[in-house]
This record gives C-alpha cells, structure tokens and sequence, in this order.
C-alpha cells in the first residue's frame, strides 16, 4: 500500500500582490470595482466584488519608502527584464492587495487579489505576484484568471525552478503552497530530463492538487488530510496543468515521502529502486524516445 502522508490544514490562505506605480493612484477601491465590472466576466466577476466588499480582501496604498523594499534579486531571477526592475525601483507608491480564503475550494484569495491588482494597475505600473515573487505582464496576469467554468492552467500559478548540483538537477515547485500543499522537490535528477521530468512533475502537482481538494472536501473540518504514498500520474494529468486534453492514458508510479524540517517538502521518489529509474519513468509515461 505503501506509507500515508498526514499534512495539516492550514486555517487560512493568503494571496498578495504588490502594484508598483509611479504615482498615487486615485481612489483605488472605487477604481478596482469599476474596472473589476468592465473588464472580468462572470462568475469570477461577482466573486471579486464581492470580495471587495467584505474584510476577506485589503488595499493598502502607501508611499513606496514605507514599505520593505521589493527583493530586485529574486524578481530578476524569475525573469523580470531590466526595464521592469527599474520602474519597480522608480515606483513612488505601492498599492498592497492582500485576500484571505479557507483552503478546500477554489482559490479565491489568489484569483481574486490578482484580478485586483490588473484592476488597479495603471500605465507604467508594475504587478508583483509576491508569494513567487514574480513580476506579472498583463497578458500573464488576464491570461492566469479562469474561464467562464471555472478552468486554470497550474502552470499559470506554479513555477518550477531548478538548480545544478554535483550529483543532477534539483527541482523545486513554487506554487502549490498556494493551496495549502506542501512543495514537492526532486533531488539527482540527470541533466537530459530537464524537460521531461519538470513535464511529470507538473501532471503529479495537478493530480496532488485535485486528490488535496477532494480529501479536503471529504475530512471538513479536519486539522489533517491524508495522501497516498504511492500515486498515479498520467498524460492526462500533465496536459490538464497546461490547460489541455489529452486522450491516452497512460499513467506511471512515483513514491512520496514528507520530509518536515523548517519546512515541509514532498520528495518525489520512483515507486522501485534500482539505476535509471527517473529515466524509466519518463520513457514509460512519454515514450521510449525520451533521452
């Protein structure tokens, strides 16, 4: 059967966004509830309303110097260019947008404080998703928010960084403590399935994500959820975190340890030991002409 993952629950979550502006904005709340009526469509547009009307969501609109100064160095890292860097830093007013949200369900602490954020930013502003933290174009931002059924892309929330080390690459996801989860992370993975591998752990994140929320529905109020320690992950998975179908089922198994140092991790491991088994799990899931 294998071993059991206990996570705790958290209480709440959190989303926050910090829009960088060259100048003060004018009436922020009255300029986030007419943008959020033009330009976000139901349901999600009632949804962020009505979080803008509740204490569930913050705006907080300070001049730049009396906020802690934006991490320049981790944001470059995460891909923002030079020019956004620089108007990150000639930014005389931040506007904090702060949402807070039960775990279980949608995540509408995230959707709504990034659709606030778009809402209010103005020409020359600059959005920082800053659980990442990353700087949002506009197209990342719309693009990110669901559809009329409710329908995201993981990948569009979740980013998968990674490192070289002596022995293979070091994966780590950021993105799944969104909702609630521990990351996963990766450790020795060989160098040619950079591709492949960060493939299969997006489709194991979806799969986590769907078996977390359904888990979550199930225990109610429960302080602590159970995972499997062994859990399928198949094509479909892996093309649902990018917002597609796909037909062929093909799954593969991978094995789950929780590792509960200063922070918890899910390590991913392959269900059998023995030499290249991420090579032979990635060959199974994808095709025998992964390298």
């Amino acid at each position: 059967m294998g071993e059991i993952l206990t996570l705790p629950v958290p209480e709440t979550l959190h989303g926050t966004y910090a829009v960088a502006a060259p100048a003060a904005p004018a009436d922020p709340w009255e300029t986030a509830r007419a943008q959020v009526s033009l330009r976000v469509e139901p349901p999600l547009r009632d949804l962020v309303l009505g979080m803008l009307d509740s204490p569930l969501l913050t705006l907080d609109l300070r001049a730049a110097a009396e906020f802690p100064p934006l991490p320049a160095d981790l944001l470059a890292l995460y891909g923002a260019s030079a020019d956004e860097l620089a108007g990150i830093r000639a930014a005389t007013h931040i506007l904090a947008v702060r949402a807070a949200y039960r775990p279980g369900g949608p995540p509408v602490h995230e959707w709504a404080a990034r659709a606030v954020a778009g809402a209010v930013a103005t020409p020359g502003s600059h959005v920082v998703d800053v659980f990442t933290p990353r700087v949002l174009t506009t197209e990342q931002l719309w693009r990110s928010l669901p559809d009329a059924d409710g329908v995201t892309r993981l990948t569009d929330w979740m980013l998968l960084p990674h490192t070289e080390g002596p022995h293979g690459l070091w994966f780590t996801t950021k993105g799944l403590a969104r909702f609630g989860l521990p990351e996963l992370q990766t450790e020795h993975v060989p160098p040619r399935l950079l591709e492949p591998w960060g493939r299969l752990l997006n489709g194991l994140a979806r799969r986590l994500l769907d078996l977390w929320t359904e888990e979550l529905h199930a225990a109610r109020q429960s302080a602590f959820v159970e995972l499997p320690g062994l859990v399928s992950v198949g094509l479909q998975d892996v093309a649902a975190a990018h917002g597609v179908e796909e037909q062929m089922r093909r799954e593969v198994t991978v094995r789950l340890r929780l590792d509960d140092d200063d922070t918890p991790l899910i390590t991913v491991l392959a269900a059998d030991d023995g030499p290249d088994r991420l090579e032979a799990l990635c060959a199974a899931l994808f095709g025998t002409g992964v390298p």
